[in-house]
């Protein structure tokens, strides 16, 4: 059963994102896409926080793979490279931080659009 509980935990708090999410589309006005970016600023909030990384240690992926891990990442990249290479690094560190997981979403992208015959909506 402990081989199991950080499954558990990851689904529930990635669960959670999502029923809330879903709650949110069905229940107001907003688009998706104003949700997303409610997501990512989120993140950045509870990140300032100090409230999502131990969310993060809790529920691992169920915490990461959300976009409010997204926005959360690009946030302690950013302040990690302010602290390096002062203001400079507010231009920098979010990309650089969150560089490995745009270019594996670009990369699986692409191969998708290969390997799949895309249906674009007219």
């Amino acid at each position: 059963m402990e081989l199991l509980l950080p499954y558990l935990r990851a689904f529930l708090v990635g669960g959670g994102f999502c029923v809330i999410a879903q709650i949110l589309i069905d229940r107001t006005k907003l688009t998706p896409a104003r949700i997303l970016v409610l997501y990512v600023v989120a993140g950045v909030v509870l990140g300032a926080m100090g409230v999502y990384q131990p969310l993060i240690e809790f529920a691992g992926a169920g915490a990461t793979t959300p976009l409010t891990g997204f926005g959360f990442l690009i946030a302690k990249g950013v302040r990690e490279a302010v602290e390096e290479k002062g203001l400079l690094g507010a231009l920098t560190g979010g990309l650089s931080a969150a560089a490995g997981g745009i270019a594996g979403a670009l990369v699986l992208g692409y191969l998708a659009c290969l390997f799949t015959k895309g249906n674009p909506k007219a």
